[in-house]
């Protein structure tokens, strides 16, 4: 038995990980004046989250530290209970506990941690790490030669040549990237469909992020693994990921392809984070400054009435405050749960959709115009199907 994984026969548009309507509350410790007032107070860490992973792509989850995109892949990995919602692996509803039933469970969908320095036990050398995790998954072989092909073949999988030279070393004496490699080959070790990579380059040089980056695209291609992409970073989303979500305070506000959401961001937060990346080529000008937004994130023990971000919004109305909005549905497959969008004649497509580039920076809907057909004006339908 050896570790090299063979092509599945399923098309690269399966779902294999799907979360519908994920929910999670952490309690907060009871204070003197919540046993008096009776109060109970929870964080608001995910609220409605529903998300596809897909064999042979890479989805990224993006938004600022705080938004809830690390509990989102420690639900996904069955670290926490779920408050609601389901998940599904394979179209099959699972609730991993503990046991046999966690440990199948984990065999498809592994966990790749932020920080390389802390994932592995310092006491112990590569060669264990990687050991231990083909034994717990029954990935081991049969006697000392055919583990010792099945550790180098994981090592070479992770681009760790030649594997002699790495098996036998303890942590301190590998460099960041060279750590977080092992973690991935521990990872590939149970022979998962799934990667969940929460943040896997932040604590990297930048030197050597893209170097993790093309591995697991590599993986990607060759294994036609569901990668999920945790990142604040929307930049390398696009360069990485096939398709984008964003996420602020708990809740996914858009979501498309990757090239769509960063080059025609609908919803006001979306813009904002990528106008706050650094760019070169941005004019420095008022006009381009114009909107940037303020404050501070909402608490999430107690989360403003309707839109999340309204608070923070250049674009909010009155109905922002009130109502939380919904996802509608816009142009190529994108869609953005804001106001913006309601179904309006104005920035209608062809098939009554809104799109993105028909709402002015005011957050005015522009006039459709009309094809070289004449055809009339066409009746908008923002599909407002609640996230």
């Amino acid at each position: 038995m050896t570790t090299e994984q063979t092509p599945r026969a399923r098309t690269e548009t399966d779902v294999v990980l799907e979360a519908r309507a994920v929910t999670k509350h952490f309690p907060v410790r009871r204070t003197g004046r919540d046993l008096i007032a009776r109060r109970h107070r929870t964080v608001h860490a995910v609220d409605d989250v529903s998300l596809e992973l897909r064999r042979g792509t890479v989805t990224a989850l993006v938004g600022e530290s705080g938004s809830g995109k690390s509990t989102v892949a420690r639900l996904l990995a069955q670290l926490y209970p779920l408050t609601a919602g389901e998940i599904h692996l394979g179209g099959t509803a699972v609730k991993a506990g503990r046991g046999r039933s966690f440990r199948t469970y984990v065999k498809q969908v592994q966990l790749i941690f932020q920080d390389p320095f802390a994932s592995l036990n310092p006491v112990h050398t590569v060669r264990y790490h990687l050991t231990r995790a083909l034994r717990i998954h029954g990935r081991a072989g049969r006697g000392e030669a055919e583990l010792e092909k099945n550790l180098a073949a994981l090592l070479e999988r992770v681009q760790l040549t030649p594997p002699h030279q790495y098996l036998d070393k303890f942590p301190h004496e590998l460099s960041g990237g060279q750590r977080q490699r092992v973690a991935i080959a521990r990872a590939l070790g149970a022979d998962p469909q799934v990667l969940l990579a929460d943040e896997p380059v932040s604590m990297l040089d930048v030197s050597i992020r893209l170097g993790v980056l093309n591995l697991l695209r590599d993986l990607k291609e060759r294994l036609r693994l569901a990668i999920l992409y945790i990142t604040h970073d929307i930049a390398s989303a696009r360069y990485f990921a096939d398709t984008t979500l964003v996420m602020y305070a708990g809740r996914i506000v858009e979501g498309g392809d990757s090239e769509t959401v960063t080059q025609r961001p609908a919803h006001p937060y979306t813009q904002l984070l990528i106008a706050s990346a650094p760019d070169p080529d941005r004019v420095a000008d008022e006009a381009a400054q114009e909107e940037t937004g303020s404050g501070e994130p909402p608490s999430l023990i107690d989360p403003p009435a309707g839109c999340r971000f309204h608070p923070r919004c250049p674009k909010a109305m009155e109905r922002c405050r009130t109502e939380l909005p919904p996802r509608f549905d816009l142009a190529d497959g994108q869609w953005a749960a804001c106001w913006l969008y309601e179904g309006t004649a104005e920035g209608a497509t062809a098939d009554g959709t809104a799109t993105a580039a028909d709402v002015s920076a005011d957050g005015t809907a522009s006039a459709p115009t009309d094809t070289a057909g004449g055809a009339a004006s066409r009746s908008a339908t923002a599909k407002g199907a609640a996230k």
